[in-house]
Order: structure tokens, then sequence, then C-alpha cells
């Protein structure tokens, strides 16, 4: 009976050390989300780029699946992507990202010229949009 209870407690901080990290901490879940977001953000605030909607939803599809494949339940995925907080939080980082690259939201030329250099250099933004 010791051993079996060794064995299960062992088991327990065992998976309770494997826990994975607060979705808002994984990199590559926030990165892309921001990326969606931003690509959105660029596409409404410019007149001269449209976004690749379809493609859009087969990187958020993309990023659902990453998060259930690194052990996180629909429940987790569904509370972290609803949670205001998080919304306001990758809000503030998309805001960062367009002060830091000379845009605003209030300036369809600056977004348009982010737009086009997301566009040339193909990154994760750049992929989600398209020069009308």
């Amino acid at each position: 009976m010791r051993i079996f209870m060794i064995a299960t407690v062992t088991t327990m901080l065992a998976t309770s050390a494997l826990a994975n990290p607060p979705l808002r901490d994984v990199k590559p879940i926030n990165d892309g989300l921001l990326a969606v977001g931003l690509a959105d953000e660029i596409r409404k605030n410019c007149g001269s780029i449209s976004g690749r909607i379809f493609k859009g939803v087969a990187r958020l599809r993309s990023i659902h699946k990453s998060a259930q494949n690194m052990g996180y339940s629909d429940q987790e995925i569904e509370t972290f992507v609803d949670s205001r907080a998080e919304k306001n939080r990758l809000k503030a980082r998309g805001k960062s990202y367009l002060k830091a690259n000379g845009a605003s939201l209030n300036d369809e030329a600056s977004m348009c010229a982010l737009g086009r250099k997301e566009i040339a250099k193909k990154s994760a933004i750049g992929t989600l949009l398209y020069e009308n």
C-alpha cells in the first residue's frame, strides 16, 4: 500500500510540474493572434490594402489547433480568447507595435505604409494582406 501511495504522489507531482503555463505566456499563440489582429486593423484602416480573409480564418484555426496540441483544453482556449483583460493586453501590444513602426490608427497613410512594408517582408502580418 505504501508503494502505491508513493507512486501516486510521484505521478501527481510530475503531472503538476508538466502543467502548461497560462496561454498569455505562450509566445507563438500570442504572436499569432497579434499578427491576425494587426492585419485586420491595417485592412480596416487602409483603403488600398485588403485582407486575405480565408487565410486569416485558417491562421486562427491553426493557432487554436497549436494550443490544443500543446495540451490546452477547448475551455481553456475559449476562456483565454474571450477574456476582456487578455483582449486589452493584446490591443496594447498592437498599439505599441504600430507606434514602434510609425503607424497610427488615425493616420491612413501610415497604416498603408506599414501594410506595404509587411507585405514586402512577407511577414506573418503581410501574408494576410494584399494591395488592391
